[in-house]
């Protein structure tokens, strides 16, 4: 009798001993390890079909995530930029933060923009198609599993920074003529990563796909009418060829100075669709990698970061004008113009000895003692070779010119700002196993491959073009680039802002990545 006695109350201990176990277990869990990952998705088209003709559409999308104790909206806008420049004004953000607290409830700073940075004409009424899409996203929230991964697609972009061989950088725009190729000496690095956050339902089926990937979607030039650009035809391969409703989200990435490749051609039409259908594909072999789980961690973080304003600009535009006054004193006299150039100059590479006239002509002459040919040639040699430099010179000035007036549009923003700093949001999202930090600026692609090498978390990503917008954020060599480039003219902050502001992402990153 008494040792089934002591039989039974060994199987109570134990069984006690096991349910203490459970309770203090459960107990440990975060919220988040306990939680069920939710995920909703919608699109509205944006685009403005009044402005004129339309190439392919734009969209407003969301993507609504929540757990236990945290949502999190993910928007991407087919535009230009969250306020600064083009048609989302300056109070876009607010209003539309505004509108989520009110309802369905969410949390300001847990409502993260980005804008591709394609040249679309969105809408008027954009701002409350927005918040129309979000709160579609979030009716439609349902059991959802995540993954995160990354693809690779180096056959579309290039680096739009050259370096010359005096030193100075320039860049390619089609606001101005490309440097010399005599004069260039190396050109910068591209980011081919693209960094994946794959979103399943819970049966599998997926629904929705985030891909970041860091290069201006300006291939298709005005002209060819109303465009998402690269990015609306990689998203459209990527959702019909997952189908079932499955929303493809673009990130932009950093940007700041990665141009689509051969974007200076002449000689074919732009095609923004054949970029758009590699980097789609490149997105589609990547997914297939993903493996996504239930219960992913949801966490957000934020921080508003001040950044040095610059206060160089009168050092810079008295610089700038002096080469400009040096060009100009450089220019040469000549007694030709493009009518008269453009034979000549046919005619002297065609037949560099007998540019005039045949070579008979010349022997003719000179079996007499005359040199009437090979004279009107050394003259013409003379003015074919000032009205060249003319050109270059041109060019130049042209650069200068365009580069100059950007100086001049940041020197009175500042002045009307009337404060020493840029008031700016660093905001970071953690999913699962990916990573996404994000910034308002046009941040130069080293900065963010710099980012991505020192981040403690694999499969983590930066955004530019996101929560606002401050023009140019070049590195800091970039910034003192005597060549008056786009990135670091068409800029508010000095050069001081780049340590700051990575010491600040970095921290951020930390605190996503802590247990």
């Amino acid at each position: 009798m008494d040792s089934f006695l002591n039989a039974v109350r060994s199987l109570a201990e134990i069984r006690i001993s096991g349910l203490l176990a459970a309770v203090i277990t459960f107990a440990t869990l975060s919220p988040n390890a306990l939680a069920q990952l939710m995920a909703g998705a919608a699109k509205t088209e944006i685009t403005d079909r009044q402005a004129g003709p339309v190439n392919d559409p734009s969209y407003a999308k969301a993507l609504v995530l929540r757990d236990g104790a945290t949502t999190a909206v993910i928007v991407t806008v087919d535009a230009v930029a969250i306020g600064g420049i083009g048609r989302i004004g300056d109070t876009f953000l607010a209003n539309v933060r505004r509108q989520l607290a009110a309802d369905p409830g969410v949390a300001p700073h847990n409502v993260i923009v980005n804008a591709s940075h394609c040249h679309s004409i969105v809408r008027m009424d954009t701002e409350a198609l927005t918040v129309q899409t979000i709160r579609a996203a979030w009716r439609a929230l349902a059991p959802a599993r995540a993954g995160g991964g990354e693809g690779w697609e180096e056959r579309i972009s290039e680096n739009r920074r050259l370096a010359m061989k005096d030193g100075s950088e320039v860049d390619m725009r089609r606001a101005y003529a490309l440097a010399g190729d005599e004069e260039v000496a190396a050109v910068g690095p591209i980011d081919p990563q693209i960094g994946i956050l794959r979103i399943d339902r819970a049966d599998g089926r997926p629904l929705a796909v985030l891909y970041n990937f860091a290069c201006h979607p300006i291939m298709n030039p005005p002209r060819m009418g109303n465009s998402a650009d690269f990015p609306g035809f990689a998203s459209k391969v990527v959702e019909d060829s997952l189908g079932g409703g499955a929303i493809a989200f673009f990130v932009q990435g950093c940007a700041g100075d990665i141009n689509p490749v051969r974007y200076k051609t002449v000689m074919h039409p732009p095609s923004a669709e054949a970029l758009g259908n590699l980097l789609g594909l490149a997105v589609l072999r990547a997914c297939r990698q993903i493996e996504t789980k239930p219960g992913a961690m949801l966490r957000v973080a934020s921080d508003d970061v001040a950044l040095p304003r610059a206060t160089d600009f009168a050092r810079r535009l008295a610089a700038l004008e002096a080469e400009q006054a040096r060009l100009v004193e450089g220019l040469k006299p000549t007694d030709i113009n493009f009518k008269t150039f453009l034979p000549l100059f046919v005619q002297h590479k065609l037949s560099p000895d007998f540019p005039s006239y045949y070579a008979q002509g010349y022997l003719h002459d000179r079996a007499l003692g005359r040199e009437d040919l090979a004279q009107l040639d050394a003259t013409n040699r003379e003015s074919l070779e000032a009205y060249l430099h003319n050109i270059a010179t041109m060019e130049r000035l042209t650069r200068l010119n365009t580069n100059a007036a950007l100086l001049r549009m940041h020197q009175a923003q500042t002045v009307a700002a009337g404060r020493p700093t840029v008031d700016t949001e660093l905001t970071g999202i953690r999913i699962g196993d990916f990573t996404l930090v994000t910034f308002p600026g046009e941040l130069t692609v080293t900065i963010g491959l710099g980012i991505k090498k020192r981040a403690p978390l694999p499969h983590t990503f930066v955004a530019g073009c996101t929560n606002g917008y401050l023009y140019y954020l070049p590195t800091a060599p970039q910034r003192a680039n005597l060549g008056f480039a786009q990135e670091d003219c068409d800029c508010l902050v000095a050069p001081e802002w780049q340590p700051l502001f990575e010491a600040r992402v970095d921290a951020l990153l930390r605190e996503l990545a802590a247990p």
